[in-house]
């Protein structure tokens, strides 16, 4: 059975994720942190893209100590196995996503990733290789069900988050919009990629709850499509 997928993601006002250049942007404050932290200690995994890696070099680890304890009273790790999709390899030896924090990492490469890189990324990490020039997401969800993984919270990016979507992997959607306008035709948003062209191709949502939070809104929504195997 594959994980229940939950979105989390931080947009401005005009809908971007981050500036064109990819610079990371503090779009939401302490108690939207909050959440996120208490969300995440709720998970099986962390996943991400491998933009978000080099462009953050986030630890995905559980930041407080209440969390931490609930999880350690639960019989699990202090954080959630964290995994990155990473069609070629590039994860840096040196990332915190690899060197921060107790617990399981695991690299999603493609075939077409250096066998010498692999090689070198499994010191510190378990490395699947799914797909050919590309990471294969329905097979992944198929994989880390199988390896006991029941809810998964995606942290981004907007590349990989549109695929899922696309996919019919995502279950559910907290959306924080913040009150900046970041601007620019290139700066991304949290469904980037192909996209959809036909309109009765598009992702239909159900609004759970929605409520205001530090001068922006905080939205729930399930996710109609979502494909369980």
């Amino acid at each position: 059975m594959r994980p229940d997928v939950i979105v989390n993601v931080a947009m401005s006002a005009d809908g971007k994720i981050s500036t064109r250049e990819r610079r990371q942007v503090r779009i939401s404050g302490s108690q939207d942190f909050t959440r996120v932290d208490r969300l995440k200690a709720g998970c099986d995994a962390i996943l991400i893209g491998i933009g978000t890696v080099l462009a953050d070099d986030p630890s995905l680890t559980v930041k407080s100590e209440e969390c931490r304890d609930y999880r350690r009273k639960r019989g699990w790790n202090e954080n959630p196995i964290r995994v990155v999709v990473d069609s070629s390899g590039r994860t840096p030896n040196d990332s915190s996503f690899l060197n921060k924090g107790r617990g399981t990492r695991v690299v999603v490469v493609s075939k077409k990733a250096d066998p010498d890189t692999i090689s070198k990324l499994e010191k510190k990490a378990i490395v699947l290789v799914i797909g050919n020039d590309e990471v294969d997401l329905p097979f992944l969800m198929d994989t880390l069900g199988e390896m006991g993984i029941r809810r998964i919270m995606v942290e981004g990016g907007g590349t990989l988050i549109g695929g899922l979507i696309r996919a019919q992997l995502v279950n559910e959607i907290y959306v924080f919009i913040g009150n900046i306008i970041i601007g620019g035709k290139d700066s991304p948003t949290f469904a980037d990629g192909e996209g959809f062209i036909q309109e009765s191709s598009f992702t239909r949502l159900a609004l759970l709850d929605a409520h205001q939070m530090e001068g922006g809104i905080l939205l729930h929504w399930k996710v109609s499509e979502a494909k369980t195997a």
